[in-house]
């Protein structure tokens, strides 16, 4: 492999590590207030492969009993806008009939992707259905999706790092950047 800097692709910072540490938090425990003295299990829905950063970092900070799960579902494949054709790649390994599911997705673009897995979810007959999303780009919004926590709103650029890619890199930056955008316009 040779030795690449992701840093120089990155056009700027938006999102400091240190501000997406102390959101992260901030929303951990308004969950974690919300969901406390319900009855029934509690699960969160990991949105694969963008939102397992926020995930685990939220996980932490949600001082109740909890189980994870993951899906993941495509409407991109390697583009960077949706094709508006969602397919599940994974689902879930265990039934979420009864139970508090909270799905935790990177980012809220159009919405339509969110849109379909909330129909599909809401199928199986949680007890409740909520969203949790640490980025959300409003003005691209084409599907009405009630988004229940937003770490952030952000403007319509492409961003990446904290899981979330371009082309399957990015993820592992401990920041949300604003990539340069001769990488991926061409």
């Amino acid at each position: 492999m040779s030795a690449h800097n992701l840093l120089d692709d990155i056009e700027r910072v938006l999102i400091s590590a240190e501000q997406l540490q102390v959101r992260v938090a901030e929303m951990g425990h308004q969950i974690r207030n919300d969901y406390d003295g319900r009855e029934g299990e509690m699960i969160l829905v990991g949105v694969l492969k963008g939102a397992l950063m926020f995930m685990v970092d939220i996980a932490r900070h949600i001082d109740l009993p909890l189980s994870i799960d993951f899906m993941a579902v495509s409407s991109y494949g390697a583009s960077t806008e949706s094709s508006g054709i969602v397919r599940i790649l994974k689902d879930l390994d265990s039934s979420i009939e009864g139970k508090h599911v909270l799905v935790i997705e990177d980012i809220i673009d159009s919405g339509l992707t969110l849109s379909y897995m909330l129909d599909n979810l809401r199928s199986r007959n949680p007890a409740t259905l909520a969203v949790c999303a640490l980025l959300d780009k409003k003005e691209r919004r084409t599907a009405e999706v009630k988004v229940d926590y937003v770490g952030f709103v952000v403007p319509d650029e492409f961003v990446v790092g904290y899981g979330l890619d371009y082309n399957q890199l990015y993820r592992n930056l401990p920041f949300i950047g604003v990539l340069k955008p001769e990488l991926y316009s061409s």
